[in-house]
């Protein structure tokens, strides 16, 4: 059974979800002011696993919803020196995760609400009135405040004792409150800012208000099951989410809390003035794939803090390299019979696996279970005593684990899109071999090292040359 470690209760714990076979889960999604770094995919690929594991691994159904921050003090900025309107500038920044994610090979959820969708905004505004029936709110200057010495489990899931809080605030310094720990639901109307009324007046809504009313207008009545994101989000985001969504229903909000620890970069934080704030096409743009990333940020479990390096990045793409080379062995293999123990290597790989994933989502064991497959198979191979059928055993193997990991097929998709044109990699190994039959071995050996020089390897085997990406 699947264990999670759940922030709310700091402990690990077994899941299953609260009604019937569907999992509900929340993440919170990117701001859309900027391209999302390395460190917010951190989070959005461990969320993604989770996803795949809750699926693939444990059979259940999933509804999940990962949301769009697309009106808060960055993204007005943003549009304002773009001479853009809002809904236009972040539709760009959208675009652009969405490009990202589909090249880190993180599956889209259900619902990817943009927190300024007529629904969401009328659901955002229902709540604060909600909280307003039940005294948690005051009204200051045309906002709405949330007054957080109304609700005493206020700071649980940080931890922290209500009145040791000394600020809720999140840019919200300009905004008189009657304490420095409360934090605005729905901020008054200023010159030249976007602005709706669906019965709070006019004004915007505060960034906490967001999540906790998409979250139960998608998923349903509280609690849901699964709420999900990064680590630096407990406090003051999660924790005020929690009293949002339990003043106005009166309920648990969140059965489940997921979060995902930090990415560093070479042992330092990241930060613009370091210079350390990458982004994939940075990455990119250093000659290393989008599949490497994902076996990065998945080597080390999501809550451990993992640092990023340059070297870091070549191992990761050895790693890729060597299992889908041992892919490609296996579709090499044509013996029909034999003795040999792969049927049980596979069956202990996979309760190895298994287990890895289920202990609250150990995936760096769980890519070392696929390389104890590999490292034992090759062995098998070489002894000669592997079948065709064992090979599709172990490759079937793999891709069960994938469908969880996601990077193996993300790797050779890769593959399959080399910087050559396929038919001209084809016809180039055709005159190698044709010059290598003539003894013009020089000629043959031009070839190779201009398709290297170009990106592509060439292998000689006794089934002829296979090519792969670099």
């Amino acid at each position: 059974m699947l264990c999670l470690y759940n922030t709310l209760t700091r402990q690990q714990e077994q899941f299953a979800p609260g009604r019937d076979r569907t999992v509900r889960m929340y993440a919170c999604g990117p701001t859309v002011y900027a391209r999302a770094h390395i460190g917010n995919f951190r989070t959005f690929i461990c969320v993604d696993v989770l996803s795949r594991t809750l699926k693939h691994l444990c059979g259940f159904d999933l509804h999940d919803v990962v949301n769009y921050t697309d009106v808060d003090d960055k993204t007005i900025d943003g549009a304002v020196k773009a001479k853009q309107e809002l809904r236009d500038y972040t539709g760009q920044w959208i675009q652009a995760f969405r490009d990202d994610a589909d090249q880190l090979g993180v599956e889209m959820p259900r619902e990817t609400p943009r927190a300024t969708d007529e629904p969401n905004l009328r659901a955002m505004s229902d709540m604060i009135l909600a909280l307003e029936k039940n005294g948690h709110t005051y009204r200051r200057d045309g906002s709405i405040y949330f007054k957080i010495s109304t609700l005493p489990s206020y700071g649980r899931l940080v931890r922290l004792d209500p009145d040791a809080i000394k600020t809720g605030a999140d840019n919200d310094d300009e905004y008189s409150k009657d304490d420095a720990r409360d934090f605005v639901l729905w901020k008054a109307t200023r010159p030249g800012e976007p602005t709706w009324d669906y019965g709070t007046g006019p004004g915007r809504p505060g960034w906490h208000i967001e999540c906790s009313a998409m979250a139960l207008r998608l998923l349903g009545e509280s609690p849901i099951d699964i709420h999900a994101g990064g680590i630096d989000l407990i406090f003051p985001h999660h924790e005020n989410e929690i009293a949002q969504a339990e003043g106005a229903t009166k309920a648990p909000f969140a059965r489940f809390w997921v979060h995902v620890e930090h990415l560093f970069v070479e042992n330092q934080k990241m930060s613009k003035s370091l210079g350390n704030v990458y982004t994939l096409p940075d990455i990119v743009a250093k000659g290393y794939r989008p599949s490497a990333l994902r076996y990065l940020l998945l080597s080390s479990n999501y809550r451990s803090k993992l640092n990023f390096t340059w070297a870091g990045m070549d191992q990761a793409e050895e790693s890729l390299r060597r299992i889908v080379d041992f892919i490609a062995r296996l579709e090499t293999v044509t013996a029909e019979g034999g003795v040999s123990d792969v049927e049980a290597i596979v069956a202990r790989v996979r309760d190895s696996f298994a287990a890895a994933m289920h202990d609250d989502l150990n995936t760096s064991a769980a890519l070392a279970a696929i390389f104890d497959l590999v490292s034992k198979v090759n062995v098998a191979i070489d002894a000669k005593t592997v079948t065709r059928a064992d090979a599709a055993l172990a490759a079937t193997a793999l891709a069960d684990f994938d469908q969880v990991l996601g990077v193996i097929a993300l790797r050779r998709a890769e593959d399959a899109q080399p910087p050559i044109p396929v038919e001209e990699i084809e016809r180039l190994i055709g005159e190698r071999k044709a010059a290598r039959g003539r003894r013009d071995f020089a000629a043959a050996d031009q070839i190779r090292v201009g398709l290297a020089d170009r990106g592509i390897l060439l292998e000689d085997g006794p089934s002829g040359t296979r090519w792969k990406k670099k």
